[in-house]
């Protein structure tokens, strides 16, 4: 079995990861702030430090490290996002670069690489959209070059939306749902791109054990849907009428910037790495999905 140290381990991905290699019998190193203590690695990304000698033989790394998005983006919010990211990123691929046994990366990156691109299939050979979260991806990417160069395995996963019945997106929409205030977001044409937490355990844990995966991989399903059909799955599965829409408008107002990008942009995404590499979809239809987990 594996030595894997993980940053972000306490996030909805890192805690789902955790479980997942850990039930595979991995040893894991969790990074921490602060005094570490058994099982764990001290660092501070954002005064450049990381303990390199707690590192030494370990076998891989999978980077999850990163603030939130969530909420309206200032300008000094902005900043905070993408250094928590692209610092910390850097910092992980110097140090790896400098350990004599090249440990492999696995570094998140998201789907917002694409932009908003409407009905337009993407696969990880389409280029990077416009706007914040597309030029934060590309610089989060290329981040890990100092990885790339020392002759590192390099894998840059790039994330849906993540449905798990106790976090992330599902859970307030779920509740939306369940309180009869369900309904597409704007126009409801935009598609969404998605995974199930058994599918998030199951891709990563396929790209670990394939070496000849590297650079993006993008980690949805094989059947991306619109937000008009997601409430509309929704609102099934709870016996819910999904009927009140969330005005293009309102949430402009609320959110700004951030509505356009998070809530509004369409990315029609296919996982062609995962497939074309033999990888088993777990959760492929999104309204079995929803069924499964709402059940939980």
């Amino acid at each position: 079995m594996a030595r894997i140290a993980i940053s972000g381990a306490s996030g909805l991905i890192g805690h789902a990861l955790c479980e997942a290699l850990g039930a595979d019998g991995h040893q894991l190193l969790r990074l921490v702030r602060g005094q570490a203590g058994e099982g764990q690695v001290s660092w501070d990304p954002a005064r450049d430090r990381l303990e390199r000698s707690a590192l030494a033989g370990i076998d891989g790394f999978v980077h999850l490290s990163g603030e939130s998005i969530a909420g309206r983006w200032t300008a000094a919010r902005k900043r905070a996002i993408a250094d928590s990211r692209i610092a910390s990123t850097r910092l992980v691929a110097e140090t790896l670069a400098r350990l004599p046994n090249k440990p492999a990366l696995l570094c998140a990156s998201a789907v917002g690489y694409y932009g908003d691109r409407g009905s337009e299939w993407l696969d990880e050979a389409s280029p990077p959209g416009r706007g914040f979260l597309a030029r934060l991806c590309v610089d989060w990417e290329r981040a890990c070059e100092p990885a790339r160069e020392a002759g590192l395995r390099v894998v840059n996963l790039r994330f849906g939306i993540v449905l798990d019945a106790h976090g992330g997106a599902l859970a307030p929409l779920a509740l939306l749902h369940r309180l009869g205030l369900g309904g597409r977001v704007g126009p409801g044409t935009q598609f969404v791109s998605w995974l199930s937490r058994a599918d998030l355990c199951g891709a990563v844990r396929h790209v670990w054990a394939s070496p000849a995966l590297v650079g993006p991989v993008n980690l949805v399903s094989p059947a991306p849907v619109t937000n008009a059909e997601l409430s509309a799955a929704l609102g099934r599965v709870l016996h819910r009428p999904a009927v009140l829409p969330a005005p293009a408008a309102l949430l402009r107002l609320a959110l700004g910037e951030a509505a356009d990008e998070m809530l509004l942009a369409s990315q029609r995404i296919r996982p062609a790495k995962l497939s074309s590499s033999g990888y088993r979809f777990q959760d492929a239809e999104l309204e079995p999905t929803l069924r499964k987990l709402l059940s939980q």
